[in-house]
């Protein structure tokens, strides 16, 4: 993991289309100096998770492909 940047605007955050409306276990994710940020749709003010994004490419292709199903 990478250190987690600062000061993300709120606006930066997207939720996967997936994850239907009104749908209550979602992650949201960010892109900002360099890397991936993620954290959680109800408590946006906790704990950020940053990956490299090389890593976050490789996360998303396994998701695609099926390998982390």
């Amino acid at each position: 993991m990478q250190e987690v940047p600062s000061a993300i605007p709120r606006e930066a955050w997207f939720k996967s289309s997936h994850s239907g409306a009104g749908a209550t276990e979602c992650v949201e994710t960010a892109f900002a100096a360099g890397c991936a940020v993620v954290r959680d749709s109800k408590a946006v003010g906790g704990a950020v998770l940053a990956f490299s994004c090389s890593a976050w490419a490789g996360f998303v292709a396994g998701l695609r492909d099926g390998a982390l199903a």
